[in-house]
């Protein structure tokens, strides 16, 4: 790793994705010309939640710019359990449907967990299925959650070296944080082509004295707590790398509106950091651009499993 005293090197996520997302367009151009259809992506939604109107439809948007067919489907608040699984189960048998994705949170009459393991492996696009999470931990194979495999994404492309580095994540999300310390800390020899990186976990009951031990140690530290400015310029070692998962809405003490802020002290941190995610801008991005790298994988994948 390059380790530099000048102000952090800014990792554009937003231009990353782009590439990725050009990549895919010419996947799916080259996928068609084969003869195959389109992949699809069917998301769904329960209730009316405005941010996952927002997340559904910005991944809606990248589905068609990357030439991928898509659809969402809506249920009321109200739903049942039952309704919602019978929906997932229709989609699990439509053989036109290629990846499904249950926009999360669900409300709280559901169980979070039965609903996601009730989407088949093959279109867990979202890669939340227990099937999917125990072989990423074994180092198999899988459906990668979109936003850890958009970590990976960004350190490589940016050419940060993570062998035999001191990480830290901080957070403990099974969704985000968990798959991000297990592809981090994994042998890239193996099937998940992981980083071999030494990963210390932390989360909200580290003491406040021990988790800016560790960071300060950290040669890359990843946060993903959405808790604003919980990292600060004397946590973070001079050169190391800061991606920041956290996105939290907060009001501007200044303006009076409202802003999207990550869990990093950007302006004071970029001043030591070798290189800084920013939010939004960010992780953010890629996220959506690895869900539709997911999306084909696994129209591909059941294409090859109908050819055989």
């Amino acid at each position: 790793m390059r380790f530099i005293t000048s102000t952090a090197q800014i990792i554009d996520g937003k231009a990353i994705a782009a590439e990725i997302r050009a990549e895919i367009r010419k996947d799916v151009e080259d996928f068609t010309a084969q003869g195959y259809r389109k992949p699809h992506l069917t998301a769904i939604i329960v209730g009316d939640d405005q941010a996952s109107q927002t997340y559904v439809r910005m991944k809606m948007n990248a589905a068609k710019d990357v030439g991928i067919t898509s659809e969402t489907k809506r249920l009321p608040a109200t739903a049942s359990e039952k309704e919602l699984l019978d929906l997932i189960d229709q989609l699990n048998k439509d053989k036109t449907v290629d990846g499904i994705l249950v926009q999360l949170p669900v409300p709280d009459h559901m169980n979070e967990r039965k609903i996601c393991n009730a989407v088949v492996c093959e279109k867990d696009v979202d890669g939340f299925n227990v099937f999917n999470v125990g072989r990423m931990c074994l180092d198999m194979k899988s459906m990668i959650p979109a936003t850890p495999l958009g970590v990976i994404e960004l350190l490589k492309r940016t050419g940060i070296d993570t062998f035999g580095k001191n990480a830290v994540v901080v957070g403990r999300s099974k969704n985000v944080s968990m798959p991000i310390a297990m592809l981090m800390h994994a042998d890239g020899r193996n099937e998940t082509n992981a980083m071999d990186a030494t990963v210390t976990i932390c989360h909200r009951f580290t003491p406040p004295k021990e988790l800016a031990k560790y960071c300060s140690m950290a040669d890359i530290i990843i946060t993903a707590t959405g808790v604003p400015g919980l990292i600060t310029k004397n946590m973070v070692k001079p050169g190391a790398c800061v991606i920041d998962v956290g996105i939290t809405r907060i009001t501007d003490p200044n303006t009076g509106k409202t802003k999207l802020v990550g869990d990093v002290d950007y302006d004071e941190v970029r001043q030591v950091a070798g290189y800084i995610t920013p939010v939004p801008g960010g992780v953010g991005p890629m996220t959506v651009a690895m869900l539709m790298h997911n999306t084909f994988t696994a129209a591909k994948n059941l294409a090859e499993t109908n050819n055989s």
